[in-house]
């Protein structure tokens, strides 16, 4: 049986898992952002490169077997999606972390509002791909939902910070708080398509 299993049957691949894996590690990546903003604190952002790291390694992975399988829990299109969708949350972060760096950027305060949404986002993101397994569309839903109530919350958030950043009379503080702002806008819109392939995968399967 287990020549048989091995030489003669296709492939098998538990795809809810890899994605669910995959999401998991996206979200310590997020919530990097919240706990540095939280706490004020960007020593808290250091982790960032070696978990993106390891989500790259896990992108990898899942395309290599995604291409390695015949049969798949959804269509192929729909996981290519959501396995490079999650690699852009996990690119975003580490973007709005080269920026970080780069502008020299003494506090992180001013976004703790809109880190906290992010984090909000990333974790039903997470839940939502946990429940795939159960074809439960209600519960899935419901987790889009408020993923998409929250991007509407972060935009808001992020022009309220845009508006009291224009309260500055130095040029350079607002340039470089508005590509800040722009980067976590990023990260959001990234979570919100990935929610959107979500409903997808979810609707087909039921």
């Amino acid at each position: 049986m287990n020549f048989i299993h091995k030489y003669i049957l296709p492939k098998e691949v538990d795809f809810n898992a890899v994605i669910l894996e995959q999401a998991s590690v996206t979200r310590k990546i997020v919530s990097h952002i919240q706990k540095a903003c939280f706490e004020n604190d960007l020593s808290l952002l250091n982790p960032i490169a070696e978990d993106v790291a390891t989500a790259r390694n896990l992108k990898t992975q899942n395309m290599n077997q995604l291409l390695d399988v015949l049969i798949t829990p959804y269509d192929k299109e729909s996981i290519f999606r959501i396995i490079t969708q999650l690699d852009w949350i996990a690119l975003s972060v580490k973007h709005f972390h080269l920026e970080i760096v780069e502008y020299k950027l003494q506090s992180l305060d001013a976004y703790q509002a809109i880190a906290e949404k992010l984090l909000d986002m990333s974790n039903l993101l997470e839940n939502g791909i946990g429940q795939l397994p159960t074809q439960n569309l209600t519960l899935i839903s419901s987790n889009i939902d408020q993923i998409l109530e929250l991007y509407d919350q972060v935009i808001s958030a992020c022009a309220k910070t845009n508006a009291e950043l224009l309260q500055h009379n130095d040029c350079i503080t607002i340039i470089r708080g508005k590509d800040i702002i722009m980067q976590l806008k990023e990260i959001a819109k990234r979570i919100y398509v990935a929610a959107n392939t979500l409903e997808d995968m979810a609707i087909k399967v039921v």
